[in-house]
């Protein structure tokens, strides 16, 4: 049994090796919510939230979860006793709307915990099968295309096995084929929209079919499944959905309208590991390839996303860069490395395969806030 007795909540803010730009803004500084959980026997396990400081990803925020751990899911999970952690999601979907990235760092903590408990890695406690993972980058929007062309030489130099290049209007069609003419059909190569167009830009993602990219990720609405199946019969590259996949229900909806083709799969964006397994298994056995984004994390939700990321649908490389790709010292010892484009697993330790770095983790801290039952 799962008994939690014990909620500790840590805001801090991680300054950003350099701007990451997407079509919604930029971003200097992360601000990171992370979830320590104790059980009963004294088990700790840790989770992170992933909600960004402004509503512009998904209508959450770190503010939001903040309010939705201390006033109602605190409240429901304290004291009470699961069979294991895959049970807490579903509980909570029972009592409480949305708010699917509050719940799944309270979700994945409770993983990790258990994970501790029995001794073993958490890769090997969701299942995972592979033991190394194929590393991609993510690169912001740019002032030019001589820039970006720089940006990306530089991610293949380094080993990166995808280079996934953010676009918004004025910066979309002319910027990718100038990388495309740079580096030669050999280097894959997509391109992610965050939501930045509509029906009416057709004919710039038509034009954009003929760059040999493996997909376009989220190009439309972000809850929005049925125009993106319109103008996925328009195109021969695949579109990948990633806002619009909330949960299992959406991924089924993907499949019966030919919304997409592929899917990427957030931990911390569809409620948690029980969630995630659940699209991951439908996309399995409907041939739909997934892949493992990145949300800026710490150190730990990157834990999270190597051990969900191990598993065998996850074919595509995904968004796991090491820890120096985004700050100058991670809060996790030892910090994430990528060699030869390929990050390990760590099947070896038991939890989520790092530490949390007490002394740097307490000097950033800018909130903090216990729950007990």
């Amino acid at each position: 049994m799962l008994t939690l007795n014990q909620i500790t909540l840590y805001e801090i803010h991680l300054p950003l090796i350099e701007p990451f730009t997407i079509s919604s803004g930029t971003q200097d500084t992360r601000r990171i919510m992370l979830v320590e959980i104790r059980d009963t026997d004294g088990a700790a396990g840790w989770g992170e939230c992933v909600a960004p400081e402004y509503p512009n990803y998904s209508p959450e925020t770190i503010d939001t979860s903040w309010l939705t751990l201390t006033k109602w899911v605190a409240p429901l999970v304290l004291g009470k006793s699961f069979s294991g952690p895959e049970e807490i999601f579903p509980y909570l979907q029972q009592n409480i709307r949305g708010h699917l990235m509050a719940k799944a760092s309270i979700e994945m903590a409770a993983w990790e915990l258990t994970a501790q408990k029995q001794t073993i890695s958490l890769a090997k406690l969701l299942n995972g099968t592979r033991d190394r993972l194929e590393t991609g980058r993510s690169i912001g929007i740019q002032k030019s295309p001589d820039v970006l062309i720089q940006k990306v030489k530089q991610a293949v130099d380094e080993g990166y096995r995808k280079i996934k290049l953010k676009i918004k209007p004025g910066a979309d069609y002319e910027f990718v084929r100038a990388v495309r003419n740079a580096v030669g059909m050999q280097v894959p190569l997509m391109v992610d929209a965050n939501n930045a167009y509509t029906l009416d830009d057709v004919n710039m993602f038509i034009k954009m079919d003929d760059l040999g990219l493996l997909m376009f990720e989220q190009p439309l609405a972000w809850d929005d499944v049925v125009r993106h199946a319109e103008l996925q019969k328009h195109l021969r590259t695949p579109i990948c959905l990633d806002e619009s996949i909330t949960g299992v229900e959406k991924a089924e909806e993907m499949v019966k309208f030919g919304s997409g083709r592929i899917v990427n799969i957030k931990p911390g964006r569809v409620g948690g590991f029980t969630s995630s397994i659940a699209i991951h298994d439908f996309c399995m056995k409907h041939n739909v390839p997934v892949w493992c984004g990145g949300m800026l994390e710490s150190g730990v939700g990157r834990a999270h996303n190597v051990a969900l990321a191990s598993l065998q649908n996850f074919t595509i490389p995904g968004d796991i860069s090491p820890s120096s790709r985004y700050w100058e010292k991670d809060i996790v010892v030892p910090e994430w490395e990528m060699q030869n484009g390929m990050i390990t697993v760590p099947f070896d330790k038991p939890g989520m395969g790092v530490e949390i770095d007490s002394d740097r983790l307490e000097g950033l801290v800018v909130r903090k806030e216990e729950l007990q039952r």
